[in-house]
C-alpha cells in the first residue's frame, strides 16, 4: 500500500498528517523534509527562538515521539527531486522513490536573495529556517552594528529583538514607509514612530546598492551613503517553492493553482500553504498567503478531501506580529476598506483600527486588543454601528447580535 506522502515539514505537512490520524486514516503516512528537523513553527524564529526566550523543543509543532507513535515515517533532511503523476511516485535525492496513493504539495517558501556586489560575505543572513536563526543568534551581542535591510514585519521583529539585546539598529528600506506593502500609512506611521522611540534608526527610500568589507561584511552601501554593519540580516520577501510542482507539469501561477478542496491540476495531489494559490469564496478572489492559519486550515481540508471528504477552504485571512512587548494581530487586508474607525488610543499602545467598505467591516488591526481582534474576525461582512465600533466603552458583543 502505497499511501498518503506529504512534501514538506513545516505547518502544514505537521498539520496534515496528524490530520489524517484524526481522520481515522490507519495506512501509512510519510513527510518528506530537506531539514534535519520534525515540523516546526516558522514565527518564533524571529521573536522568541531569535531572543533565545524559547528552545529548539518549543518552537517544533509536536515532539518526535509523536510521529513514532502515530506511526508517520520522517525522512528528514532530504529532498524531493521530481515527482511523476503518471507513476504516482516522489524521487528523493538519496536515490530512493516513495510510492503515493494521494500526496501532499506544502513546500513553503524560501527567502528572497539579494544578488549585487558583496552579497556572499560573511555575516550576511537570510530568515527562514532554524540554521539561519542559528547563525544569527551567534553574532547578536551587545554594542555590535546590526542593519537590516527591508522593513516588513520580519525585519521589524528582528530589531526589536536586537534593540531589547543591546544591539545598535538599523532599518533600511526601499520604499516610502515602513510596512507599505501590508499596511495604511496610519499604522506605518505607528511602527516607525514605536521603533524610532526604543532606539532603532530608520531610513526610507533607501536601497542598498551592495555590501563591503574584506573578507566579512563591514558596511552596507546604499548609493554614496555607508552604514557600518558587524551583521546584516536582508528581509526583502519570500519565493513560493513550486518548482517540482512545475516540473510535474501542475498548473502554477504565483503558487501552486489549487480548487477551494485544495486540489491541483491532478486529482491525486493537493496542495497547501505558502506555495499555493487558491480560490477564497469569502473574499471573492484568489490569494497566495503567507500565513500560519492558512497552512493549517488548507492541511486539514486537504486531509478530509485525500480520504473522501467535500470540505471546502472558506476562511477569513488572519496574521499576526510580536514586537517588543505589543502583540499585532490583524483579520483581512486594510486595503479592501473604503475607511477606518479607531478604537482605543495608539499612544497607550492599546487600540483597534477597524476599516469598513460600504458601511460593513472588512478587516481591523488590533494592537494588544485580542477582544477586539476576536470579535472582528464574526464582524466581518457585518455592516455596524460606528459609533459603538469607536467607543471603547461598549460593548462590541452588541455589535454582533444585530
Amino acid at each position: 500500500m502505497a499511501g498518503m506522502v506529504i512534501i514538506g515539514a513545516g505547518h502544514a505537512a505537521g498539520q496534515a498528517a496528524a490530520s489524517l490520524r484524526q481522520e481515522k486514516y490507519e495506512g501509512p503516512i510519510t513527510i518528506i523534509g530537506d531539514e534535519p528537523h520534525v515540523p516546526y513553527q516558522r514565527p518564533p524564529l524571529s521573536k522568541q527562538y531569535l531572543s533565545g526566550e524559547q528552545d529548539l523543543s518549543r518552537v517544533y509543532l509536536r515532539p518526535e515521539k509523536f510521529y513514532q507513535d502515530k506511526d508517520i515515517t520522517l525522512h528528514l533532511g532530504v529532498s524531493a527531486t521530481a515527482i511523476d503523476p503518471d507513476a504516482q511516485s516522489v524521487s528523493l535525492d538519496n536515490g530512493e522513490t516513495v510510492s503515493y496513493d494521494k500526496l501532499i504539495i506544502s513546500t513553503g517558501s524560501r527567502a528572497r536573495k539579494l544578488n549585487i556586489e558583496g552579497a556572499d560575505l560573511k555575516g550576511i543572513h537570510y530568515l527562514r529556517t532554524i540554521a539561519d536563526v542559528d547563525a544569527i543568534r551567534e553574532e547578536m551581542q551587545a554594542g555590535k552594528n546590526l542593519v537590516i535591510t527591508g522593513g516588513g514585519y520580519i525585519g521589524l521583529e528582528v530589531a526589536s529583538v536586537g534593540i531589547e539585546q543591546g544591539l545598535n539598529v538599523r532599518v533600511l528600506e526601499m520604499e516610502e514607509r515602513i510596512l507599505q506593502r501590508v499596511t495604511t500609512p496610519q499604522m506605518s506611521e505607528y511602527y516607525h514612530n514605536l521603533h524610532t522611540q526604543r532606539g532603532v534608526s530608520i531610513h526610507t527610500g533607501t536601497g542598498v546598492t551592495g555590501f563591503a568589507g574584506e573578507d566579512k561584511v563591514e558596511s552596507v552601501v546604499c548609493g554614496d551613503t555607508r552604514f557600518d554593519a558587524d551583521l546584516v540580516v536582508v528581509g526583502i520577501g519570500i519565493i513560493p517553492n513550486t518548482e517540482l510542482a512545475e516540473a510535474a507539469g501542475l498548473t502554477c501561477d504565483n503558487g501552486i493553482v489549487v480548487d477551494d478542496h485544495c486540489r491541483t491540476s491532478d486529482p491525486n495531489i493537493y496542495a497547501a500553504g505558502d506555495c499555493t494559490n487558491h480560490p477564497n469564496p469569502l473574499l471573492n478572489r484568489r490569494l497566495r498567503l503567507e500565513s500560519v492559519p492558512n497552512a493549517m486550515e488548507q492541511a486539514r481540508v486537504c486531509a478530509s478531501n485525500m480520504l473522501g471528504g467535500d470540505k471546502v477552504y472558506a476562511s477569513i485571512p488572519w496574521f499576526w506580529s510580536d514586537q517588543y512587548e505589543l502583540k499585532l494581530q490583524m483579520v483581512g487586508f486594510s486595503a479592501d476598506g473604503d475607511e477606518q474607525i479607531l478604537r482605543g488610543n495608539m499612544a497607550e499602545n492599546q487600540f483597534a483600527v477597524f476599516y469598513l467598505k460600504d458601511g460593513a467591516v472588512v478587516a481591523a488591526d488590533a494592537v494588544n486588543s485580542p477582544k477586539e481582534f476576536m470579535i472582528c474576525k464574526q464582524l466581518v461582512g457585518k455592516t455596524v454601528d460606528k459609533t459603538l465600533l469607536a467607543d471603547p466603552d461598549a460593548d462590541l458583543k452588541v455589535l454582533m447580535a444585530r
